[in-house]
């Protein structure tokens, strides 16, 4: 039953963001250069490779996924003080035109410290826990953690830091702009040390 019901949330997921990508113009990177090199580079490095661990790795990840949570975060739908200044001045465009051109990147690899914590972390991210009902992380995003365009990001190599705070804020609610709430039931089910090992594993994904 769990798990028919995981099915049909993914189903309405991706039906949903095969629209959205259907009705959205492919962005202009290079109209995003300038905004990049001078707004974006303090915490995300001109090309998307944050060195900081807080701050996401942009590099790679899918361009309308990207271009989703700039629009989030302008409208308040994901909350963030830093990233509501950035963005306040973005128009539709240069936020599509960002997407692209951190998308267009390559993004660097990551490496995770800790073999106790990875073990667990691969578990969880292949086979997930079925006792207390968390689904496999690669059932979405990928054995590989490149995600699905559009519908799933890509996880892979992103800073254990970073990945760890937004499973909490998940968890928590503070972060809501995940469609059908998925990542916050996926969240809630999960103790504080599973967060930890599948944030250490999927920083070494690669």
């Amino acid at each position: 039953m769990k798990q028919t019901m995981a099915m049909v949330a993914i189903a309405g997921v991706m039906a949903a963001s095969s629209a959205l990508a259907e009705s959205s113009a492919k962005g202009d990177p290079a109209k995003a250069q300038q905004i990049a090199t001078t707004v974006c580079v303090a915490c995300h490095n001109a090309d998307g490779n944050s060195t900081a661990p807080a701050n996401p790795k942009l590099a790679g990840q899918h361009p309308e996924y990207l271009t989703k949570q700039l629009t989030n975060f302008k409208s308040g739908e994901r909350q963030n003080p830093i990233m509501a200044g950035m963005v306040a001045a973005l128009s539709p465009e240069d936020m599509k035109n960002l997407g692209a051109y951190f998308g267009g990147h390559k993004a660097s690899p990551g490496s995770a410290k800790d073999k106790n914590l990875v073990a667990l972390g691969q578990k969880i991210y292949k086979g997930g826990n079925q006792s207390s009902g968390v689904p496999a992380c690669a059932s979405c995003h990928g054995p590989n953690g490149a995600g699905i365009p559009v519908q799933f990001p890509r996880l892979a190599g992103q800073h254990g830091e970073y990945t760890l705070a937004q499973l909490k804020l998940f968890r928590s609610g503070e972060r809501a702009n995940d469609a059908a709430k998925m990542m916050r039931v996926i969240a809630a089910k999960m103790t504080d040390q599973e967060m930890a090992a599948v944030s250490e594993y999927i920083s070494g994904l690669n």
